[in-house]
């Protein structure tokens, strides 16, 4: 038995242990391990001799070169304590986040739900988390691992108008932007309350449009291009998928992360399908690679698409991929799957 297939075995026997803890107790004894494995050699060595796979294939998308297609979905690391840890898992990058200006605690709990039997989620955290100088520093304190693209996904903070949004997505680009390779405009997560609304071309063009002029700005003071991604739901409309990709466009945007959680219950079962929240994992999965494949169709596959949602193993990341994704993200995938999955995926993407 190799080590991926020792790692699920181990993590399955594991897995119905860490089911009995409440998801974010699970969650943040997750994230506390894989800090201690970033900041602890031994460890470090341990976990990516056991769980990273062979280099992989290089890809090239919006003027970065990433290491293999898999990389984590925003929402695991919000504030970039694992980041370093994570990468051991043998990640080609890592979207941190989503991170707003300032602190700010999220929605009430309980906000996370397993809906075992589906292999799916349902959470409303609502952007709990420390916010950009916390991460900012997080980011700039130790050294990067090697060869690792960092991206930090970005979202208003919750009171904030939509008329003043983009004064927030204005200064977490200068506070994040030096310490990113790339940032993720988060306009589609369904857990604050109307964020959705910026998706819809009045409020995104002109969004889009000062954040790309902004972004020149940077690139200036940067001395280095900086990427910027926009996430869409997976719940739009033809005709609101055509306005957005108009603006991205329009705007001169780099790429789509595709997609953030969906508030759709088709075909659920489960006796938790009435919480409310962004559904994720495998009951996502079709929805997420229809839109993919939507907007590669749409956009001529000029537009470079992450793929992030429903990847619970090597066939979900091989199907986005064939539908026009240059890479993909996992989330809810490593709570089902285990720590291993990184390494299952790349072996079978190699293997052509």
């Amino acid at each position: 038995m190799g080590a991926a297939e020792h790692s699920a075995t181990l993590y399955r026997s594991l897995r119905p242990l860490l089911f009995r803890l409440e998801p974010e107790l699970a969650h943040a004894l997750s994230l506390n391990l894989l800090r201690l494995v970033g900041l602890l050699p031994p460890l470090r060595w341990t976990v990516k001799r056991a769980l990273s796979a062979a280099p992989g294939r290089p890809v090239e998308a919006f003027g970065l070169t990433f290491a293999n297609a898999v990389g984590l979905a925003a929402g695991y690391d919000k504030d970039a304590v694992a980041w370093r840890g994570l990468a051991c898992l043998g990640f080609g990058h890592v979207e941190l986040g989503t991170v707003t200006p300032r602190p700010q605690p999220g929605n009430p709990r309980p906000r996370v739900f397993r809906l075992t039997a589906e292999r799916s989620l349902i959470n409303r955290l609502g952007f709990p988390g420390r916010g950009a100088d916390y991460v900012a520093r997080r980011l700039h304190s130790g050294t990067r691992p090697s060869g690792l693209i960092v991206g930090v996904n970005i979202g208003k903070q919750r009171e904030t108008s939509l008329e003043r949004a983009a004064d927030d997505y204005l200064l977490l680009m200068d506070r994040l932007a030096p310490a990113a390779d790339y940032l993720t405009v988060n306009v589609s997560s369904p857990n604050t309350p109307e964020l959705r609304r910026l998706q819809h071309r009045e409020w995104l063009g002109p969004l889009l449009q000062l954040l790309g002029e902004h972004r020149k700005a940077l690139r200036n003071k940067l001395g280095r291009p900086l990427p910027l991604l926009v996430k869409l739901s997976p719940d739009l409309c033809d005709t609101e998928l055509d306005s957005a990709l108009a603006a991205i466009q329009d705007a001169a945007l780099d790429g789509v992360v595709a997609t953030n959680t969906t508030t759709s219950r088709d075909g659920l079962t489960s006796p938790l399908l009435d919480q409310s929240g962004g559904l994720s994992g495998a009951a996502l999965s079709a929805r997420s690679t229809s839109m993919v494949r939507r907007i590669a169709r749409r956009t001529g596959g000029r537009l470079p698409i992450v793929a992030s949602g429903g990847v619970m193993g090597p066939a979900d990341a091989r199907e986005k991929l064939d539908a026009g994704a240059c890479l993909v993200q996992l989330y809810t995938g490593l709570i089902y799957e285990g720590p291993g999955l990184v390494k299952r995926i790349l072996r079978e993407l190699d293997r052509g």
